[in-house]
């Protein structure tokens, strides 16, 4: 891509989304995938005694949803996922219907990227994970 030819394709403010509803089954795979088997993902007796009452999806798994909107939709296919910072601001239970949005806050012309701001919300609209990505468009 030609510098400026990335100021022709976005513009700050522009946003995509992507929605997926929680299972029990998409925790327990995700803690099979990477060895993150904390009971209170993965233990409905141990979640029980929790803070939080009832089994959490990992924090992983739900920042993993920006992903799915920067490799498809925003900025699309071809895109390097450069760095990602997260804070999680309220648990995911099973069966939440999580939406992850990405948001163009800043356009970096002579390097090709974008500098995005990233928010995971639940079927309330209360934000569950809150950061930003910096992405290279290809």
């Amino acid at each position: 891509m030609q510098d400026k030819e990335i100021q022709n394709r976005f513009y700050v403010g522009e946003k995509a989304t992507y929605s997926k509803t929680i299972t029990e089954q998409d925790v327990l795979i995700f803690a099979d995938v990477t060895g993150d088997n904390n009971p209170v993902h993965t233990n409905k007796t141990y979640a029980e005694k929790s803070i939080f009452k009832k089994q959490i999806a990992h924090g992983g798994l739900v920042s993993a949803l920006f992903s799915t909107v920067l490799g498809t939709k925003l900025p699309g296919e071809g895109t390097i996922y450069m760095e990602q910072d997260s804070r999680f601001v309220r648990p995911v239970y099973f069966g939440d219907t999580i939406t992850a949005e990405v948001e163009v806050e800043e356009i970096i012309i002579e390097k090709n990227r974008l500098l995005l701001k990233t928010t995971a919300y639940n079927q309330n609209r209360e934000p569950v994970v809150v950061g930003h990505a910096l992405v290279k468009v290809n």
